[in-house]
C-alpha cells in the first residue's frame, strides 16, 4: 500500500515524512540547497500493526506538478499537508482536484507548524481547511495539528494514517473479493483499477539509475500481478526485454513482489536511459502500447474549453505525454463529463479503469481528468456512445469494432479492465468465443449470411458445379480458418448449409444439366473414348466444344464417367484400367523399373507416359524408389 503527500510548497511534507519515518526524502543536492523537493522523495512508514507502507513525498512547487502527479497516481491514501500559519494554498487547492481526478479513496489532512500559531487562529485554520474539503470526497477526513518540531499530534497522525491505511486495504480485499460479481456495475473502483496481484503485472517506473556492481536499477510501484527474480519483463513503449537480476522492497532483498508494494528492480542488460520515468515493466505480451485511448472525461469548472486541437499534457501512470482531446459534435464545455477521444503524441501503457489527469500547456494548470473506458482504441474510432457504460457494454463495443478478426481474449480484458477470469463473466449472447479470440455474435451472424450468399451466388454462376470449394469461399471473405470452420459448423448444424469435403453446397443442391449440355457431354466422351490411351487436352477440347467444357468434364469425373489422370486432361476409366493392367503385368515380380522401361510396357510417348506414372503414384499403384519405381499392388478401378 502506497501513502503520498500533497499540498503547497514549503508546508511541511518533507519535514512530516521525515519525523514520520525518520527518512530524508530529499536527496538531490539541489533539494538540500534551495529547501524545496524538486523529485518524488521514498520512504518506509512503519505502521502500529507491524506492517510497513511505502510513502511517495511530492513536490509542492507549482513549477513540479508534472512530477507529483507521477507519484499521485500510484497513490492508495493521501496525506494532505497544510501549514497552520498560511492554511489552504493555490496548490493545496490544485492538489486536491488532481486527488479527486484521480479518484484517490482516502486522505488524511496534518496542520503542520502547529506550534507557531494559537489555539483560535488554529480553531479558525480548522474551519477553513473543513470548509475546502465538503465538496471533496474528503469531507470526513481527519484533520490532525501537528508539529515536527515538538512532536505534537505525531502519535494521533500515525494513529489516522493506521485507521485508513487498514479501511483501504479492507476495500481492495473486498472489491478484489466481489470482482466477478460486481464486474458489470458501470464503474471501476480505485482498488479494482489497479490493486490485485492476481491481474498482469505493470510496474510504471518513477526512477532509473545505476548501482556500482548492480547495474541499472528501477522503482516504481507495483499496480497489478507479481514479479519474481529471474523473470523476463518487457520494457514498453520501447519493447525492450530483460531479465530481473534482483528485488527490494523498502531497503530489504526479497524474491517476490505484488500489487501495492514499492520495489527497486534490478535489470540486466539495459541503459537507464532506455527505462526512465514513464516507462512500465509488463511481463505479458498482451499489453499493448496505444497512441489512441477513449475515455470518459470531467473538465474542471474554470477550464479553458477543449476543442480537437487544443494541445493538452495527458498524465497516466508516471508518463507525461502531449495528447489533444476529441469529442463528438460540440467542444468539452468547462465543467461538463464528455465521452472522448484521446489522441497521444507519443504511446503509453494503459488499462481500462486507469485514471488520468488533463493540464494545459500554457499557463501551466490542472483543467480536468477522467477515466481509461478503451486503453488502445482505433486511430479512427468513435467516442464511447455514452458515459459511465459498464465492462460488458464497452466489451461489446470493441468486440463489434473488431469485426471479423476478433481481438484476443486477454488483450481485451485490458482495454476494457477487468482481469481475465472475470472477462468470461461478461460474455452473453451478444460474444462468442473462438480459440483464444472473441467475436461480436452479430458480426459471426452477418459473415454467415455472407458465407450463404457467396454459395447460392455460385450454384447460379456455375449450375453442374456439385459445390464450391471451402477455401474458394475462405478466401473471399477474409476470414481465418478456425472463424471460417465456425461459420461453416453452426450453417451445417443449423441445416442452412452442407458441407462435403472440401466443398460446400445448399442442402439437397444437385449439379443442373440441361439438354444441350447433355449433349455436349455425350460428344466429349466419345471423342475421348476413340483416343483410348492419348486423349485431348482440356484446351483442344474447349477449341471444339467451348469454354464450359471444364465444367462438363468435373460433372463427369463426378459420376465417374471420365478419370483426370493430369491437370489438364482426362481419361476414359476404361484407358486407365487397361494401361494399369499392362503396368501391372509388366511390372510384378521385376523389381525396380525406370521410365524408359515402363515406356515399352504402356506404349506411349513421354508425353503422356510421366503424368501417368505420377498418377499411378498418387493413386498408390506404384512407389518410387531409387531411380524408378516398383509395383504396389492390385488394379484399384
Amino acid at each position: 500500500m502506497i501513502l503520498g503527500t500533497a499540498g503547497h510548497i514549503d508546508h511541511g511534507k518533507t519535514a512530516l515524512v521525515r519525523a514520520l519515518t525518520g527518512v530524508d526524502t530529499d536527496r538531490l543536492p539541489e533539494e538540500k540547497r534551495r529547501g524545496i523537493t524538486i523529485d518524488l522523495g521514498f520512504a518506509p512508514l512503519r505502521l502500529s500493526n507491524g506492517t510497513t507502507i511505502g510513502v511517495v513525498d511530492v513536490p509542492g512547487h507549482e513549477a513540479f506538478v508534472r512530477t507529483m502527479l507521477a507519484g499521485a497516481t500510484g497513490i492508495d491514501v493521501a496525506l494532505i499537508v497544510i501549514a497552520a500559519d498560511e492554511g489552504p494554498m493555490p496548490q493545496t487547492r490544485e492538489h486536491l482536484a488532481i486527488l479527486e481526478l484521480l479518484d484517490v479513496p482516502a486522505a488524511v489532512v496534518a496542520l503542520t507548524k502547529a506550534d507557531l500559531v494559537d489555539p483560535d487562529w488554529l480553531a479558525l485554520v480548522t474551519e477553513d481547511v473543513r470548509d475546502l474539503l465538503k465538496p471533496t470526497p474528503f469531507a470526513n477526513a481527519a484533520i490532525v495539528p501537528t508539529s515536527v518540531t515538538t512532536g505534537a499530534g505525531l502519535d494521533v497522525l500515525r494513529e489516522s494514517l493506521d485507521t485508513l491505511t487498514h479501511a483501504d486495504a479492507r476495500r481492495t480485499t473486498h472489491a478484489d473479493a466481489g470482482r466477478t460479481t460486481h464486474a458489470d456495475a458501470g464503474r471501476t473502483t480505485h482498488a479494482d483499477a489497479r490493486r490485485t496481484t492476481h491481474g498482469l503485472l505493470r510496474v510504471p517506473v518513477d526512477r532509473a539509475f545505476i548501482v556500482r556492481g548492480t547495474g541499472t536499477v528501477v522503482t516504481g510501484t507495483v499496480w497489478s500481478g507479481e514479479l519474481r527474480v529471474d523473470d523476463t519483463v518487457r520494457i514498453l513503449p520501447g519493447g525492450l526485454f530483460s531479465r530481473v537480476r534482483g528485488l527490494q522492497t523498502h531497503g530489504a532483498s526479497v524474491n517476490r513482489i505484488a500489487a501495492g508494494a514499492r520495489a527497486a528492480i534490478a535489470v540486466a542488460d539495459v541503459e537507464a536511459e532506455a527505462v526512465g520515468r514513464g516507462a512500465t515493466l509488463v511481463t505479458s505480451k498482451s499489453w499493448e502500447p496505444a497512441l489512441v485511448l477513449r475515455a470518459d472525461v470531467t473538465s474542471l469548472q474554470d477550464a479553458p474549453e477543449l476543442r480537437p486541437r487544443t494541445r493538452v499534457r495527458f498524465h497516466l501512470a508516471t508518463a507525461d505525454v502531449g495528447a489533444r482531446v476529441v469529442a463528438a459534435g460540440t467542444p468539452v464545455a468547462p465543467g461538463t463529463s464528455r465521452t472522448v477521444r484521446i489522441v497521444l503524441d507519443e504511446p503509453v501503457v494503459a488499462r481500462g479503469g486507469d485514471r488520468f489527469v488533463l493540464r494545459s500547456a500554457s499557463p501551466l494548470a490542472t483543467i480536468g481528468g477522467g477515466i481509461v473506458t478503451d486503453a488502445s482504441a482505433a486511430r479512427r474510432s468513435r467516442p464511447m456512445r455514452a458515459p459511465g457504460l459498464s465492462a460488458a457494454q464497452r466489451l461489446e463495443v470493441i468486440v463489434g469494432e473488431a469485426g471479423v478478426h476478433g481481438i484476443v481474449e486477454s488483450v481485451a480484458a485490458i482495454r476494457i479492465g477487468v482481469d481475465d477470469s472475470q472477462l468470461r463473466a461478461l460474455f452473453n449472447g451478444a460474444i462468442t468465443l473462438i480459440g483464444e479470440r472473441i467475436y461480436s455474435a452479430p458480426v459471426l451472424e452477418d459473415a454467415g449470411e455472407r458465407l450463404l450468399h457467396l454459395v447460392r451466388v455460385h450454384h447460379k454462376d456455375h449450375p453442374l458445379d456439385s459445390g464450391v470449394q471451402r477455401q474458394d469461399v475462405r478466401s473471399r471473405l477474409g476470414l481465418e480458418s478456425s472463424v471460417f470452420d465456425h461459420l461453416v459448423a453452426e450453417l451445417v448444424r443449423a441445416r442452412k448449409l452442407d458441407a462435403a469435403g472440401a466443398e460446400l453446397r445448399l442442402p439437397g443442391r444437385a449439379p443442373e444439366v440441361s439438354d444441350k449440355q447433355r449433349r455436349i457431354m455425350d460428344e466429349v466422351l466419345g471423342v475421348i473414348s476413340a483416343a483410348g490411351r492419348e486423349p485431348p487436352s482440356v484446351s483442344e477440347l474447349q477449341e471444339r466444344f467451348g469454354q464450359q467444357i471444364l465444367s462438363l468434364l468435373r460433372h463427369l469425373e463426378r459420376d465417374k464417367r471420365v478419370v483426370q489422370v493430369e491437370d489438364g486432361r482426362f481419361y476414359s476409366p476404361e484407358a486407365v484400367r487397361e494401361l494399369l493392367q499392362r503396368l501391372e503385368q509388366g511390372m510384378a515380380g521385376r523389381g525396380e523399373l525406370a521410365p524408359t522401361d515402363l515406356r515399352d510396357v504402356l506404349g506411349f510417348s513421354r508425353k503422356f507416359l510421366i503424368p501417368f506414372l505420377e498418377f499411378c503414384d498418387r493413386r498408390g499403384y506404384t512407389v518410387r524408389q531409387g531411380n524408378g519405381r516398383v509395383w504396389r499392388g492390385q488394379p484399384k478401378t
